[in-house]
């Protein structure tokens, strides 16, 4: 049997919000009333398929970003592939 430990600082999450939008990004800190992220990316669909843009192009790509809670439907840990994907565009780090 599994047991689901949910997400944790450190962790590659996925954020569905309620807007619809889907972003894919590092999890610094989570409180009752926000996630504060690192290099949050929305997921966008191209010629070639599913990609990731930044979610904020106005913004430091350093600095982190807080996302409230109230517009979060979903927030779950991203699948290993895409966790590798996103650590690649943000890094340039293959794993």
């Amino acid at each position: 049997m599994l047991i689901y430990k949910g997400v944790s600082s450190g962790d590659v999450v996925t954020i569905k919000l309620t807007s619809g939008e889907e972003l894919v990004a590092k999890l610094i800190e989570e409180t009752a009333t926000q996630l504060k992220l690192s290099r949050p990316m929305v997921l966008t669909m191209g010629a070639q398929g599913v990609g990731m843009v930044p979610y904020l192009f106005t913004v430091d790509p350093e600095k982190e970003v807080r996302l409230n809670s109230s517009t979060i439907t979903v927030l779950e840990v991203t699948d290993q592939s895409s966790a590798a994907q996103y650590i690649k565009a943000t890094t340039g780090i293959l794993t």
